[in-house]
């Protein structure tokens, strides 16, 4: 893989910068890490390749191996993966980042909470994401469009070539992310790479007049990189890693059973004392039972047609099928919503319901708070940030409990536990009360009357 230090002893030259990020680019195009986070993402769109490359094989008399044209193969695609990512990014993302101080939050831009959705949801599919600070909001690359080149002696990430290409008969872009600057690049069909906008600061200064227009006066960067990795777990790869063999398994048997219906529903017939019919004989006899419903057999010996049709087993299928979708949930630690259906479910059946995805959360957590961590550094935050997670709850149950522990807790704990009121419920709340409270106490003076 290429590194940092690589990029440093291509030097200056342009021609051998834009062959060290051609040859960057084709190398993580062929890493381990792209080609799981590229499966990864048709597996969360549903596209699961295992099952849609599967063909049923026929053998001809000469042994080779041809798709096989006669029987049903049905292409059953779960859901699995986007279903288990999406809960598990939405469980901790869902209802945004909170600061305990609301100017910070506006200071990361109003489509912040969106983008940090964004962003986990790329890094769970690839096992990495990058966001890019780029001025007043956050980008989001993932890791089938950006190649990182981190530190040799640290492993920080120290630059970075973002790349795409909409058709592939269109040119190849990409753009070379440094501590100084970015570069953007072009290369078209058998053409060489050219440089297509000179490098320039992350920060612009632009002033405008009636005489000069709108130039560009002054130009700076950031104190560090401004694209900072987000990592979905500890062992840095795709969630999809561990549970995939589960979901192409429940997929070809889910897919098979189908097949072996389609096959059953069709009647097969077994001649009797017509041993000098040939297979045109057959074909014969098929079509005419097709076209008229009916057949004549002759024969010597007493011809005979018996109609027949396949029972499929399912039970033992079935059973199986259940038990890995049971095993799914159990390995990815998700939460199964059909375990929560049906009578009235108290707090702690709820609660133990979901501490599976507490944990995996929790894990989680700590790679999106390094993230930030790093990401208020170079924005100039200071904030500890908090997450809300979405949960289901017996709404009454909890409220009454923390009703009960009022006296004990105060007025804004009770307000930041009810579990019916976002965090700009609670800041309206607090923000009526403290103007109520002031109100009551005289502290509205009219005209006229003595302060």
């Amino acid at each position: 893989m290429k590194t940092y230090q690589d990029l440093l002893d291509a030097g200056k030259d342009e021609t051998t910068r834009m062959r060290f990020v051609l040859a960057a680019i084709e190398e993580h195009k062929n890493g381990i890490m792209y080609r799981i986070a590229k499966e990864a993402e048709q597996y969360d769109k549903r596209q699961n390749t295992t099952i849609r490359n599967y063909q049923r094989i026929l053998y001809t008399m000469t042994g080779a191996a041809v798709e096989d044209p006669f029987r049903a193969n049905h292409k059953i695609t779960s859901g699995f993966f986007p279903r288990f990512v999406n809960q598990q990014n939405q469980f901790l993302l869902g209802n945004g980042v909170t600061l305990a101080k609301p100017d910070n939050k506006k200071r990361l831009g109003k489509s912040f909470d969106r983008q940090l959705q964004k962003l986990g949801h790329a890094a769970i599919v690839g096992g990495v994401s990058f966001g890019f600070w780029n001025l007043d909001h956050l980008d989001v690359f993932r890791v089938t469009e950006f190649v990182p080149l981190y530190d040799e002696n640290n492993g920080a990430l120290m630059a970075g070539i973002r790349f795409w290409q909409v058709a592939k008969d269109k040119p190849l872009r990409a753009t070379l992310y440094e501590l100084d600057g970015y570069t953007d690049y072009a290369k078209g069909d058998d053409k060489p790479m050219k440089v297509l906008k000179e490098k320039r600061s992350y920060i612009l200064h632009i002033a405008t007049s009636e005489i000069d227009g709108t130039e560009i006066y002054d130009g700076e960067n950031y104190p560090s990189f401004p694209i900072i990795p987000l990592w979905c777990n500890q062992t840095h790869q795709s969630e999809l890693v561990g549970i995939r063999e589960a979901i192409d398994s429940y997929d070809l048997i889910k897919s098979g059973f189908a097949n072996d219906l389609d096959q059953a529903s069709m009647i097969y017939w077994i001649l009797q004392n017509t041993g000098g019919m040939d297979d045109l004989d057959l074909a014969r006899f098929l079509d005419r039972l097709h076209t008229v419903g009916a057949a004549v057999v002759d024969g010597d010996e007493g011809a005979k047609a018996d109609a027949h049709t396949i029972d499929v087993p399912y039970q033992s299928r079935t059973a199986y099928l259940e038990k890995l979708e049971a095993d799914l949930y159990a390995d990815y630690h998700a939460l199964d919503i059909s375990k929560l259906m049906g009578g009235n479910k108290t707090a702690t059946e709820i609660q133990a319901a979901y501490e599976p995805m507490n944990l995996k959360a929790d894990l989680f957590e700590y790679c999106v708070d390094e993230f930030l961590e790093d990401l208020f550094e170079l924005v100039g935050i200071d904030d500890v940030p908090t997450f809300n997670r979405d949960m289901i709850s017996n709404q009454l149950e909890y409220t009454q409990m923390i009703l009960a522990a009022a006296p004990q807790i105060g007025d804004d704990m009770v307000l930041k536990k009810l579990p019916w009121l976002s965090p700009e419920d609670v800041e309206l709340i607090k923000a009526e009360r403290d103007s109520e409270e002031f109100s009551l106490a005289g502290g509205g003076v009219t005209d006229g009357e003595e302060a």
